[in-house]
């Protein structure tokens, strides 16, 4: 299930809008330059920003996400029909032969439980041709991110054309274990509608998402900082065994 930020139409309009910096996909585009891709899987593709970005240089992409508002969102920018959009999830993917599978942003913490983490990172193994990459982010537990995920630090309002101003904070809510929880709210000024978002992200450990990736397969490359946020993530890079003709 998405979440309401993503799956709710009004707030899947203005996601884009409440976070107009996307400077962290820099890295991802360099990465799908590095390894030559010419076919790309975008897991939790959301509004589509990294997919349209990478179609723009002539790559064929596929974007998944369980959001239908977002991929609606998606559908609509300039170019989204150059993008293959599916409804759904990297856990019942239709036969693809991608050079390179992304999850970007929070994708990958957002899948917490432990049956479907193991069965996304399978799909999106057999969604790889042999020889090609995955590379995903998560954030380090060790930095305690969510200490920052309260009003005082979070509260803006920002002024969206043909939306009018919405006030936005974060609060958080719970933590049990690697479990995360917190409350995204949007008060819309035209009409007054006030609108909230519960999500849940999973802090897992560096050694624990590597273990989960040789388990499914992978051989991995290398941990990653994220250029964008130094010392705060890490970057995995996990490759499918084999060649593209075998």
């Amino acid at each position: 299930m998405a979440d309401e930020n993503f799956g709710h139409p009004r707030l899947a309009a203005i996601y884009d809008p409440l976070d107009p910096d996307r400077g962290d996909l820099d890295a991802y585009l360099r990465v799908a330059e590095e390894f030559g891709a010419r076919r790309v899987l975008d897991i939790g593709c959301g509004t589509g920003v990294f997919a349209l970005l990478l179609a723009a240089r002539g790559i064929e992409v596929v974007g998944v996400d369980p959001a239908r508002a977002s991929l609606d969102v998606a559908r609509g920018k300039p170019r989204g029909e150059t993008v293959r959009w599916i409804h759904g999830d990297a856990t019942a993917l239709p036969p693809l032969r991608v050079d390179l599978a992304t999850m970007t942003a929070n994708a990958a913490q957002q899948i917490v439980g432990d049956g479907e983490w193991r069965e996304t990172l399978r799909g999106a193994y057999e969604a790889l041709r042999p020889g090609g990459h995955f590379v995903f982010e998560v954030r380090d537990p060790a930095r305690r991110a969510w200490e920052e995920w309260n009003r005082a630090a979070s509260y803006g309002v920002t002024e969206i054309p043909g939306v009018g101003a919405v006030e936005s904070w974060t609060e958080l809510t719970g933590i049990d274990g690697q479990l995360v929880s917190f409350r995204q709210t949007y008060v819309f000024a035209a009409d007054g509608q006030v609108l909230t978002s519960d999500s849940t992200l999973r802090f897992r450990e560096r050694e624990e998402v590597e273990a989960d990736l040789a388990a499914q397969g992978y051989a991995v490359r290398g941990v990653r900082d994220a250029p964008d946020r130094p010392g705060r993530e890490f970057v995995f890079v996990a490759r499918r065994p084999g060649t593209a003709s075998s």
